[in-house]
Parts: structure tokens; sequence; C-alpha cells
């Protein structure tokens, strides 16, 4: 479904009421193209600067003694969770009505709309809407759609491809293709992720993530990743969204969406990409930022807003390949059960407040949102400095709610059966994989209907 207003009739509107999706990468591209111009580094040292955290993690409210704690709402049903009005329905929503996003509806729909050049979509990008790689079963969902990033080693250093280590798949103009240099041979793909209950995800405290870190056997102790919360100034966070866990904030995650993925800057990202290294400016005629914050926002809106994914049928099969799941040590890593901060909590640098919509509800991400290296590792740090280079072999623990609906599986899609995910698990995982292997037939059925049902 295409909506019928483009993304600049929300821009326009919020600029003059001054009211207000996904992976972090800068871009990157062939060292050596016919007619090159000298690579921009500034832009690309600046974003890098952008993208330190500031300070130590802060502390914020276990979810180990509440009371009163909730189930999430958790459906496929492009229904609000309740953080938001469900709005007017998305067929009323029309160039004269166009508003500030104050509904579920509003919000999504700006994740489904439809950038154009006159929004300033690219000039280098890799699609026009977040719908387009996040809608499976509905808007939000995971997809097939992967992005392609590059690198290379030099004396054991990461060095990323020319202006970043994304290499988008399209462009607005054909000398702004970016292709792979010869020389970047650490090649990856990244599969869409599931952004569907990220509310609830951003609403879980620094401090229960670190005890689920703390309660871990060493050998399978995962990292907790500092990262910016970018519109607190840069403090640090856990991070929890994105294969890196490069991101802690939902407005973070989808500004740096917006520049990476559709080529639109904002306060929070301001400069725009190069298109390896060179400057695209001339291909550019949108004055900077082309988004002024209310469309990162409504982006954010709308994934705080949705609902979690809800589990399968379940049966007397599932329940005995669920123990098994948790007898062997998948639920290590694969936790399956969180409760969030309770409402009125500040969160991401104190920039954001868990409202009850939110707080103190159980989900069920199958995840500890914790960095692991199980040998599936991309090569690719969250950014070529020091303290991020252990990064590189490490992979945010996948979560498994809405694992029913892939078919493609893993962080780079290539994995096609669960059978061939489980065993590609090595390095921390290598135990429970062995575990796995010494299982009776009737076992593994029984694990893996209880993965199905997810």
């Amino acid at each position: 479904m295409r909506c019928p207003v483009p993304i600049r009739a929300f821009v326009r509107l919020s600029r003059a009421s001054a009211t207000v999706a996904c992976s972090l990468g800068v871009l990157g591209l062939a060292a050596a193209v016919a007619g090159a111009q000298a690579p921009d580094v500034s832009a690309d040292q600046g974003r890098r600067a952008r993208l330190a955290p500031t300070g130590r993690i802060a502390v914020e409210a276990s979810a180990s003694a509440q009371r009163g704690v909730r189930e999430a709402a958790a459906a496929f049903d492009n229904q609000t969770n309740g953080l938001v009005a469900q709005g007017p329905p998305m067929s009323f929503i029309t160039r004269r009505t166009v508003r500030p996003t104050r509904s579920f509806n509003d919000a999504r729909f700006l994740y489904e709309e439809v950038a154009q050049l006159g929004d300033g979509l690219g000039p280098t990008y890799n699609a026009q809407s977040c719908r387009e790689c996040h809608q499976n079963v509905v808007t939000g969902g995971a997809s097939q759609i992967a992005e392609h990033r590059t690198g290379h080693l030099l004396d054991g250093q990461f060095f990323e491809s020319l202006g970043g280590s994304l290499v988008h798949s399209r462009s607005t103009h054909p000398d702004m293709a970016e292709l792979v240099a010869v020389e970047d041979d650490i090649r990856t793909f990244r599969i869409s992720t599931n952004t569907l209950g990220a509310g609830f995800i951003e609403a879980i405290a620094n401090d229960t993530i670190l005890a689920i870190r703390d309660a871990q056997p060493a050998h399978m102790r995962g990292t907790a990743v500092s990262v910016p919360v970018l519109e607190a100034g840069g403090a640090a966070r856990i991070g929890r969204f994105g294969w890196k866990n490069q991101h802690a904030s939902l407005l973070s995650f989808a500004a740096d969406a917006l520049l990476n993925e559709l080529g639109l800057t904002s306060p929070l990202f301001p400069d725009e990409n190069t298109s390896a290294g060179r400057p695209v400016q001339a291909y550019d005629p949108v004055p900077d930022p082309e988004d002024n914050g209310a469309i990162a926002r409504g982006l954010a809106l709308f994934m705080r807003a949705t609902k979690a994914p809800p589990r399968g049928a379940l049966t007397p099969e599932t329940g005995a390949g669920e123990a098994i799941f948790q007898r062997i040590g998948c639920s290590t890593c694969h936790v399956p059960s969180l409760v969030t901060a309770p409402p009125g909590t500040a969160v991401n640098g104190g920039t954001f407040t868990v409202p009850d919509a939110l707080g103190s509800r159980r989900i069920h991400p199958y995840s500890d949102f914790l960095s692991h290296d199980i040998g599936t590792g991309d090569g690719i740090p969250v950014l070529p400095t020091p303290e991020y280079a252990e990064t590189a072999a490490r992979m945010r623990t996948a979560p498994l709610w809405a694992l029913r609906t892939r078919n493609r599986l893993m962080h780079d899609g290539l994995s096609f059966t669960l059978e061939e995910a489980i065993d590609r698990h090595r390095g921390q995982a290598e135990e429970v994989r062995q575990q796995y292997l010494a299982l009776s037939g009737a076992d593994r059925a029984l694990l893996l209907a209880f993965l199905r049902s997810l």
C-alpha cells in the first residue's frame, strides 16, 4: 500500500507548528571509481565523534522487586499498545487532514510513507520507506530485505569502506552509485530486524540487562555494549537495537535509519552521507536537515506504540520443547521473559520517561540483549575504533519472538531452517550446541515444535 501524502507534507506542517527506522552505519564503496573526487573525510570523522558515548552507563531502576507486573500487549493487528490512541482510519489521512503525529495511525502513516526526491531521498539509499524493510506480517515486522556492509583488515585493524561500512544498494543518480572495492574483502549482509514491541525493549532498565549478564556463566557471558543516546547529548546507555546493539534509544535508532536507509538528514544526523567518500551536494538539492526532527519522532512513536509479537498455539509438545530449551542451556542467552522498568522511570539519559503502557510489563523476547561471540560474527565492529574492536566478532542475541514468521535466519539471512541455524552456533554457544546434538530424535522434534510456536 502506498499512502497518498508525501513525507514533505508532514515536514512542512511540523516546521510551521514546531511539533512533531535498522541498523548503524555510515556507508561504503569502492576506493577506485572512474572520475571519483577526493574522499570527504571530515563528515565521517564528525559522525564517528557524534556516535561515541559520553560518561558512564546510567543506573536505571531494576525490575527485580516490582509488584503489579502485567503482561505486555501482544498481537499481529496493527493496533496500538495503549501508549497513544489508535486515531482515525488510515484511509482518512489525506493531504488536507495531515497534522502533527498524535495517534498510532498518524505514526504508522509516517512509517509506511514513500519518500520522494523532493523530500530529500538519497542521493545514496536502500529503501523509500520503513515499511519497505519492516513488514511481516504487519507493519513493523521483520522481512527478507538485507543491507550490505564491507571493510577490510590492515595489520589486524579493521578499516571501513570509504565513508563507512554500509554500502547502499540504490542511488538517485548513476554517478552516485556505490560499488564494492576489491580490497574490502570483509563482506556481509544484515537482514532487517523486527521492530514490533520495540517500546518494551527500550523500557528495559540497564540494571536488568546487567543482572542477566552477571548471572551468566563466565564462558557464556555476554557483553553490554555502551552506546550514545544522541538526543541526550551522547549520554551512555546499554545498546539493545540493531544486530550490533548499536542503539539504546528508539529516537536515535529512527534518526539513524532515516539517514542511512533513506538518505534523510535530521537534527541528530545533520550531515549527508558521502558516496564512497565523494561529496554528494551536487546531487542533493533539498536543504539540510531534510527532516526537522518531526519524522524521526513520529517513527519512534510508532515503534513505541506497537504491540509485542504474540505466541503461536501452545500445546503439550511446545511445553515439553520449552523445558528442553531451558535444560540444555538455550535460555542462558535467549532469556524467555524480562520485565520492563516501572512507570515513571527516566531512561535514555533522562530524555524519556517510561509510561504506564510500557512500564512494569512482562515481555517474552527470548533474548538477553547482550552481544555474544557464537562464531557467526560478521567481522565489522560498531565503529572502527579500539573500544569497539571486540564487537567485530559479536552479534546481538537474536530475539526469538515472531520466529515462526521467518524463513531466513541468523544475522545474514543465510540459514533457511531451524536446524541449520542451530548448527551454526559455535564459540560461546558450542556447549549448548553439543547438548542439542546429544538429544534423541524425539526430544529434538519437541524442541523444534517449541521454536515454531514462537
